[in-house]
């Protein structure tokens, strides 16, 4: 007997659409970064309050679910986070939320997670990002690695320090040179900092007042880590900590960083009744394991399953939002597909070499900066967002531009973007 004949429903899949995406400004780990006193759930909270306001058509008990990614699942990230932000944000009781570990991958793994459930129909709206106050929680700390891992040769021991996965990638690609790495990091530097000042990055961040103990609140604005105006010589005699004598430096690698990110997610038809705008439609998206000691080359297999997914090639490829956790992964992933060091279509936005990688907050980040350049740009049908992540894995989504001519999805409810002074910067 047939499903159907046994009285069971087809279910047919359903358009998933972006809505909107946000983050906090992201600052530097530690006792002197402006995030010093300053819980992680307390960001997180920030982000999903930010998000209903910016969508007062977006009734909060319509939110079907809430899913926030922490690497660090302990203190002020633990107890289920996205239960605990949705209750500290106000939205209703009825919301339900829960938590997410894939390391950098987090935010990125929290928005297919609600995805596939509202593609299946089991939800029309969700909240997903994610929250990483390296401050409070450095990478590692609290883990318990199991011995196993050494004492039976399961992983390199460089697997477990990711500035050594690093090192190992440059030896994999001999032509990646310390050279090519810092004129990189020098261009991420340079490309986030035209983007600020051309307005493009401040529509996205949500204001936070802060208090930092012994020296009372202030309102922060703007990004912590970027320097702008780095040189190729302030690069040159950084020391590389990873490996005497080797390429990696804290120049052309992310920095430790606090910062969180969320964004909303809707069936295509819910976002219509609703008004909701649509700024991009997922496309497909796709997880990789890789050697763990070379954790950087996963967006290769990652991007190459998910193009694979979605009846695609690299050159349909319009944007590129590659995290920067090292130079050497993002230009490992170029070098393997064919694509120039300085190719126009790469990180317009700079990335987190400049604006930092608070680990399981990026993936939104990365999509957030994707949806504005879709906006910009409608001659570009398809993006992709893709990183690295730790233990040897790789991530990536394909994204479809709602402002192109041939958008395959149900068009905008508007085309309304958010945008903010660039005095409040």
């Amino acid at each position: 007997m047939s499903h159907q004949e046994s009285g069971a429903s087809m279910r047919t899949v359903r358009d998933v659409v972006f809505v909107d995406g946000l983050r906090t400004p992201f600052g530097r780990a530690g006792e002197k970064g402006i995030y010093a006193g300053t819980r992680a759930d307390d960001l997180m909270v920030k982000c999903i309050r930010e998000l209903l306001r910016r969508n007062p058509s977006l009734p909060p008990e319509r939110i079907d679910e809430v899913a926030i990614a922490a690497t660090t699942q302990t203190g002020d990230q633990g107890l289920t986070l996205g239960r605990t932000a949705a209750l500290l944000a106000g939205l209703p009781r009825t919301v339900p939320g829960f938590a997410i570990d894939r390391m950098c991958a987090g935010a990125m793994t929290a928005v297919t997670s609600v995805a596939g459930g509202i593609g299946f129909g089991a939800y029309d709206v969700a909240v997903a990002g994610g929250v990483e106050h390296m401050g409070n929680h450095p990478m590692g700390s609290g883990a318990d690695p199991n011995p196993r891992f050494m004492s039976e040769r399961l992983v390199d021991p460089a697997a477990l320090n990711m500035g050594n996965t690093a090192e190992n990638l440059h030896d994999r690609f001999p032509s990646i040179t310390k050279e090519r790495t810092d004129a990189y990091a020098v261009a991420s530097q340079a490309k986030y900092e035209a983007a600020r000042r051309s307005g493009r990055i401040q529509p996205d961040l949500v204001p936070v007042a802060a208090m930092k103990p012994g020296q009372g609140w202030s309102l922060h604005t703007v990004d912590e880590p970027p320097r702008p105006g780095t040189t190729l010589a302030d690069l040159a005699g950084l020391r590389t900590p990873f490996r005497a004598h080797g390429r990696v430096t804290a120049g052309n690698a992310a920095g430790l960083n606090d910062g969180a990110t969320a964004a909303v997610l809707a069936s295509s038809d819910t976002a219509a009744e609703l008004g909701l705008p649509v700024r991009m439609r997922l496309v497909s998206y796709a997880y990789a394991g890789v050697e763990p000691e070379v954790m950087g080359i996963g967006p290769v297999p990652a991007t190459e399953k998910a193009l694979k997914n979605a009846g695609l090639s690299i050159g349909n490829i319009g944007l590129f939002e590659i995290n920067e956790a090292f130079a050497v992964q993002v230009l490992s992933f170029l070098e393997h597909f064919g694509i120039a060091d300085d190719d126009t279509r790469v990180n317009r936005y700079g990335g987190a070499i400049a604006v930092g990688h608070p680990l399981a907050s990026s993936g939104v980040r990365l999509m957030t900066q994707l949806a504005r350049q879709f906006e910009e740009d409608p001659s570009v049908r398809y993006g992709i967002t893709t990183m690295c992540v730790g233990l040897g894995m790789g991530a990536t989504v394909i994204w479809e531009n709602a402002h192109h001519a041939d958008y395959s999805g149900a068009r905008p409810a508007n085309s309304a973007t958010h945008t903010v002074s660039e005095g409040a910067a």
